[in-house]
Order: C-alpha cells, then sequence, then structure tokens
C-alpha cells in the first residue's frame, strides 16, 4: 500500500461510492419520470416512495457506521492523548477536530491539539498543518 498523506487519504469503496449510488439515484429519476408519463399514477406513487425509502437508507447504511468509527476514533485519540501528557483532549475540540488529529503522529499530537482547541482549526487545516503524516487505513 502505498504511504498514506493529506492528498490520498480519502478512502472510497466503489461499489458503495459508484455503482450504488448511481443506482439508486437512477432509480428514483425513473420513478419521477414513470409519475409524469404513466396514466397510472397510483404506481408511480409507489415508485417514488419506494425509491425515497431506498434513497434514506441508504444515507442511513453510511452515517450510522461513520458516527460509530467516529465515536471510536474519539475515545482512541483521547487516549492517546492522555498517554502522552497525562491529561483528557480539551473540551472544545470538536468530533470533527479529534478524528483529524488521528493522523498526527505522537510526537505531534499534543501541540497541534492545544492549537485546535485555541485557534479553532478546521479538520482541513488539522490534516494540513500535520508534518508527518500517521496512516488510518481502516477507515472507509
Amino acid at each position: 500500500m502505498n504511504t498514506q498523506n493529506y492528498n490520498n487519504h480519502a478512502r472510497m469503496h466503489p461499489i458503495y461510492h459508484y455503482v450504488l449510488s448511481l443506482l439508486v439515484l437512477g432509480g428514483l429519476i425513473t420513478s419521477i419520470v414513470y409519475l409524469v408519463k404513466a396514466e397510472d399514477k397510483f404506481l408511480g406513487v409507489i415508485l417514488i416512495v419506494m425509491s425515497l425509502s431506498l434513497l434514506v437508507t441508504f444515507a442511513l447504511l453510511r452515517m450510522y457506521p461513520l458516527k460509530a468509527q467516529d465515536r471510536a476514533i474519539r475515545a482512541e485519540e483521547n487516549l492517546r492523548y492522555y498517554v502522552l501528557t497525562g491529561k483528557l483532549l480539551d473540551g472544545r475540540l470538536t468530533a470533527g477536530q479529534i478524528v483529524a488529529l488521528r493522523f498526527a503522529p505522537d510526537e505531534e499530537l499534543p501541540l497541534l491539539a492545544e492549537k485546535a482547541a485555541a485557534e479553532n482549526m478546521k479538520p482541513k487545516e488539522i490534516k494540513e498543518a500535520i508534518t508527518n503524516w500517521k496512516a488510518d487505513h481502516y477507515r472507509i
């Protein structure tokens, strides 16, 4: 696997992000076209309701695991910070900031976490401020 850095850290799952998203979107568009053109409006409405249900399921299928991963990352980073400093992470840090801090190596984490809390840095800014990237190959 290539060395991970800011430019290539985003992970995509092609079947989910490309194939399934296009199928869900295509199904919704097709059901709308059917409703407009068909004489049987009842079936068109049912198809749209089913397509919207599939769209909501598609979104939740992505959101729920990410929330669970974010909670695990928050706990891991809080523990790592505690081991390094003897203190818990600053309560002003948001979940997004903590998730971004996971890429910071041990030597950079304490100062970067303090700076992120003090300056209310955006997750993107935190990632850009990391000098020696610590890879995370598990999150998709």
